[in-house]
């Protein structure tokens, strides 16, 4: 793989005579995937799928990188990947042909009120392992405000009872959140009396695992919670993300600082963080509009 990418570093050079500023960052995206890939278990760039390529723009936007980030690393990708192709390192390009990334302003999903939230963790019926499962996903998710990969990746090791919290952790570092008593009860009631039923490996370290007694997937938590969407008939649009930009949204409401607020988001960048601070205001400016006796 080095080889490939040095050659490339060489034909953007002395062929496409690019600039030192464009092959740094071409280089450098096709690197950041590379390292993803071998994350997730796949070290070999050259075995590359639309679905690696799919969930590795998803898993920038869930990073809170802007469209224009995303857009220009699926450039790099699909220029990298056409050159592996026309010198014969790979047969066909993993990059879709009508794959496309929105450049303008990151628009967040729309937040759930909290007469909303309360609406859909009720919905999951505890009378059965998958009920009760559903219900910790869903506590846990809004409690923490964590990242759809971030819950899928918790193992049974990170939530401490004691203290009353999880251990989260991505690429970049882990931290530490804080339940709230439902949720806390909700995970324990999971975690001693159902997980149990569903796992037979004792190997298998994951927190939360499907039917067949392995680690959940994100397509697996997305029809979980498109499901109790319709349930309860909410009619906004609801993706794993918009239950963490919620989280975010009604700490903020309730008083939180920014500085603390990013803590627990885990974002490296407080400039992430304030993004959040406009949908507030936002709120604000709409009930003053509609309260004030002049507006």
């Amino acid at each position: 793989m080095l080889d490939l990418i040095h050659a490339y570093e060489n034909y953007l050079a002395k062929v496409k005579q690019a600039s030192g500023n464009t092959i740094s960052s071409y280089l450098r995206d096709i690197r950041q995937f590379s390292q993803w890939l071998a994350k997730i278990g796949k070290p070999d760039i050259l075995t590359t799928t639309q679905v690696n390529i799919s969930d590795y723009l998803a898993y920038l936007r869930e990073e809170g990188k802007s469209g224009a980030t995303v857009s220009r690393s699926l450039a790099s990708l699909k220029n990298f990947f056409a050159y592996a192709v026309s010198t014969g390192f790979m047969e066909a390009s993993p990059v879709p042909e009508d794959i496309h990334v929105d450049r303008g302003e990151k628009k967040l999903p729309q937040v759930l009120t909290g007469k909303e939230v309360e609406l859909l963790l009720s919905q999951p019926a505890c009378v059965d392992a998958k009920g009760y499962r559903d219900k910790a996903m869903l506590e846990v998710m809004y409690a923490t405000g964590m990242r759809v990969t971030e819950l899928i990746d918790l193992n049974i090791d990170d939530v401490n009872p004691e203290l009353g919290s999880v251990r989260c952790r991505n690429a970049k570092k882990s931290r530490v959140i804080p339940l709230y008593p439902a949720a806390l009860k909700s995970l324990t009631v999971y975690i001693q009396d159902v997980r149990p039923t569903l796992v037979s490996d004792p190997s298998e370290t994951a927190l939360f695992v499907n039917v067949g007694g392995s680690r959940m997937s994100r397509q697996g938590f997305w029809k979980i919670l498109k499901y109790y969407q319709a349930k309860a008939g909410i009619e906004k649009e609801i993706t794993p993300h918009t239950l963490r930009h919620s989280f975010a949204v009604h700490l903020l409401e309730n008083g939180a600082d920014l500085g603390s607020l990013q803590e627990l988001m885990g974002h490296s960048d407080i400039s992430s963080t304030q993004l959040y601070t406009h949908l507030v205001n936002q709120k604000l400016k709409s009930v003053y509009q509609k309260c004030h006796p002049k507006a």
